[in-house]
């Protein structure tokens, strides 16, 4: 065990690079000392980096990922398990990672395979822990399905690992330990940041070559900022939002909330120079790197920053390819759910509809595959919906009472049409764009989504905050109960997974009260 945490703390001090595997691949989970921005503490890594490895395939690969688990410090969760975030898992919703939703953990010690076919799916997703609060200790790494026939192929040059750009907030604390308001100690461009106070650590530099077009994959992997990103003297042409192609959008800024992807390409025609690359968090400070072009000098860039003229508007995306109409009917929902969320005054936790969500001791798909198939035998008691086969879903929230915000709210399993954006009063039922993540907006808002229930299975729809979520936000849907059975029966290594699990002690790190509103910044 020694040499084999030597060996990964050898690699974690490599620094930041893009390593590229898959679509099967041996995937190791373990330990490890990093200091992406100059304080050195223990993590949770994939693939031995910080971001883990870009796992990468092509439309319609089946990807075989064997995560084999290797954690031992017990300062943090020493269980695992992988979300594929983004991913439908049509009949694969066993390989959804979703702990006590659709599996219990992966122990120390033992492996599982996550087998999955994309179907059809392209674009830019990403993988997390989706157990707890880990993928805060660093368990997080881009997944990128790239489109032969993309409509786009022939408005850019260049789309590799090179092209990738991740941001992701840091602590200097194992995540158990961490209040759940507190400010992040640092943001991380491509695994690299800096604290207030810390050394000097090089800024993550994006080398580009003069006059070429750059399709870029901007995600956001923070356990709770929205940043938004922008390059100096540089606009760029938004193609993707969550996987999904939209029409050509031109912006000088993104505002991107946790969770959320978007492809943008950028053309080098500006002076050969170095550019300042800025995330600028809700909260916190702000985080720069570098885009240097081929034959600038190796010096930090002139301070040039100007404000957003074009910054994005969520109201200004539409599809590229636009859903059925029947999602779209004005008054065409079949399940209207509205969503109040709150928070208990007395344990400081969050709720949806007057209800935390707990997990459950075992996982919604177990419960359903056992033969429970209505809300009031489903656990956690409250917190579970059933939603019939074949209907349109349409979900608004209500934010009034629910601090912390704004909320980003994903939902497994599927994509939505953003019917009403945060921000404004309109609804589109003519060309909403659809994605996978959304900004639920602040007190006032009345954001709303529709989805089709074509997939059966327990999928999770929560808020994005990790620290939310292990708080209570979020509920499952347990859509096409009857189905799910003859849908996707239960492969052995599935059924492995909590016996090993329920044999072991129970390690339960609940969150520590929040830190006095005066000391937090949301």
């Amino acid at each position: 065990m020694v040499r084999q945490y030597l060996f990964w703390c050898i690699l974690a001090s490599l620094g930041s690079y893009a390593v590229t595997i898959g679509p099967v691949v041996d995937l190791a989970v373990a330990n490890a000392k990093v200091s992406p921005d100059g304080y050195i503490k223990s993590a949770i890594l994939a693939g031995g980096t910080l971001p883990g490895p870009i796992i990468a395939g092509q439309k319609g690969d089946t990807f075989k990922i064997n995560v084999t688990n290797y954690l031992y410090d017990d300062t943090m969760l020493t269980g695992t398990t992988i979300h594929w975030h983004g991913m439908y898992q049509r009949h694969h919703n066993q390989m959804d990672g979703s702990a006590f939703v659709t599996q219990c953990p992966i122990v120390s010690g033992h492996s599982f395979l996550y087998e999955f076919n994309t179907g059809g799916q392209v674009g830019t997703y990403w993988y997390h822990s989706h157990y707890g609060v880990q993928h805060c200790d660093g368990l997080r790494g881009p997944l990128i399905i790239y489109d032969p026939k993309d409509p786009y192929r022939l408005s850019y040059d260049i789309d590799d690992e090179s092209t990738v750009i991740t941001l992701m907030d840091w602590y200097h604390l194992p995540s158990p330990q961490v209040q759940r308001l507190v400010t992040p100690d640092s943001v991380l461009i491509n695994g690299v940041g800096r604290y207030e106070g810390g050394p000097d650590v090089p800024h993550a530099v994006i080398n580009v070559q003069p006059h070429k077009r750059y399709r870029f994959r901007l995600l956001n992997m923070a356990c709770e900022n929205n940043y938004i990103f922008s390059i100096d003297n540089h606009n760029f042409t938004i193609i993707e939002v969550d996987g999904q192609y939209v029409e050509p959008l031109l912006v000088d800024s993104i505002q991107i909330y946790a969770a959320q992807r978007y492809s943008f390409i950028l053309e080098t025609n500006h002076a050969v120079d170095s550019y300042w690359v800025h995330a600028d968090p809700d909260s916190g400070s702000n985080s720069t790197a570098v885009l240097r072009y081929a034959g600038s000098p190796h010096a930090v860039p002139k301070n040039a920053t100007a404000s957003s003229l074009v910054p994005l508007n969520e109201t200004d995306l539409h599809p590229l390819y636009p859903p059925p109409s029947r999602l779209l009917q004005e008054n065409g929902a079949d399940v209207e759910l509205n969503f109040i969320l709150g928070k208990d005054l007395t344990s400081d936790n969050f709720l949806v509809n007057g209800v935390q969500f707990t997990s459950p001791s075992v996982p919604v798909l177990l419960q359903l595959l056992s033969g429970a198939m209505t809300a009031s035998d489903l656990a956690p008691s409250g917190s579970v919906y059933t939603l019939p086969r074949n209907k349109v879903i349409e979900i608004s929230w209500n934010t009034n009472n629910a601090p912390g915000g704004p909320h980003p709210f994903h939902l497994h399993g599927h994509n939505f049409a953003v019917i009403r954006s945060a921000g404004s009063s309109e609804y589109n039922y003519v060309n909403p764009v659809m994605r996978d993540t959304v900004n639920t907006g602040l007190p006032g808002d009345n954001v709303t989504i529709r989805f089709f229930t074509d997939n059966p299975g327990p999928w999770f729809l929560h808020c994005h905050v990790n620290w939310h979520l292990y708080a209570g936000m979020g509920v499952v849907f347990a859509e096409d109960p009857h189905d799910v059975a003859a849908s996707q029966p239960l492969s052995n290594s599935s059924k492995q997974l909590c016996p090993i699990y329920d044999s072991l002690p129970e390690q339960y790190f609940p969150l520590p009260p929040p830190i006095p509103p005066s000391s937090t910044t949301g």
